[in-house]
């Protein structure tokens, strides 16, 4: 089946596969490799509406000229429905959020090919059922992606990155976490270095710096550190999870990984054997029964 380029012909793709009781799945029988336009955005609320098929590169150019940004960064340039079917993120987590924080609203085509809007445009709004959050990490298995409505912030003035080399990362961590100190970014590259980032006007970005540096030492470096980061990330074959409190005995155990502190999640260089729990599982079946009935979504 060809990239789509709009809801309709999703829509139709989906009524044709039920009808006939055949399988697709999305991302490789179906996407929205046609749907690239930024519909909206609202830079006065700090909000954008796009298509599920937009890069996330095509979106950062589209809003610059007005200083703001989606402060998503996963490795590469998906595009944005990937970014929430996968539930992609990157360094910024620390500070922004996953997808699922970032999502104001979606429209999406169901199983049956039925096209349905959920959430809204704007921050403040509580109208309909949540299927913007439900629908981040879902890997296709609910429903096509077609809009994404984002919430956005102001593009930094100044970044600065300070690089802690450390045999007691979790040591560090903790003194950075309990300081008044508001870093975008706090990665663990294990063993050996903890990198945090600074954004924000430049008097604050340096005197953060200066602090960081007084409270855990280390030294400024460029951001290289952060595309290091992103492609460990993306070369990993494991992801592991973690108490934040039980950093130190993680890191333990580990030899090498890219760990995610405040998000307790950690990248690993090797395959993972975590069972999910059998009440999870039960509830993922049950909700993907009732979004779809007969399992047309693969």
């Amino acid at each position: 089946m060809p990239s789509v380029s709009s809801l309709a012909e999703a829509a139709a793709v989906l009524q044709a596969a039920s009808a006939e009781r055949g399988k697709v799945r999305i991302g490789s029988d179906l996407d929205a490799g046609g749907m690239r336009a930024v519909l909206e955005h609202e830079a006065g609320d700090l909000t954008c509406t796009v298509e599920a098929g937009i890069r996330l590169s095509a979106l950062a150019a589209a809003l610059a000229p007005l200083g703001q940004r989606l402060s998503l960064d996963p490795p590469g340039d998906p595009t944005i429905g990937a970014c929430l079917a996968d539930n992609l993120s990157g360094p910024l987590r620390h500070r922004f959020g996953a997808p699922r924080d970032l999502v104001l609203g979606v429209t999406l085509v169901l199983a049956d090919g039925t096209i349905v809007n959920a959430g809204g445009k704007v921050v403040k709004n509580v109208a309909g059922y949540d299927l913007g959050k439900l629908v981040c990490g879902s890997r296709g298995r609910l429903a096509f992606i077609g809009r994404v409505s984002l919430r956005l912030h102001p593009a930094p003035i100044a970044a600065a990155t300070v690089v802690v080399e450390t045999t007691d990362a979790a040591s560090i961590v903790a003194a950075l976490l309990g300081s008044q100190l508001v870093p975008s970014a706090v990665d663990i590259l294990h063993p050996g270095r903890v990198a945090v980032l600074f954004e924000g006007g430049a008097a604050a970005v340096a005197a953060q710096v200066e602090s960081t540096k007084a409270l855990v030492g280390g030294a400024e470096v460029d951001a290289s550190i952060w595309d290091a980061s992103r492609e460990q990330q993306a070369v990993s074959l494991g992801r592991s999870w973690f108490a934040p409190g039980e950093l130190g005995a993680f890191l333990a155990t580990r030899a090498a990984a890219l760990v995610r502190p405040a998000a307790g999640i950690a990248y690993l260089p090797t395959p993972t054997d975590v069972a999910t729990p059998t009440p999870v599982l039960s509830l993922e079946e049950r909700v993907r029964e009732r979004f779809d009935p007969l399992e047309v979504l693969s």
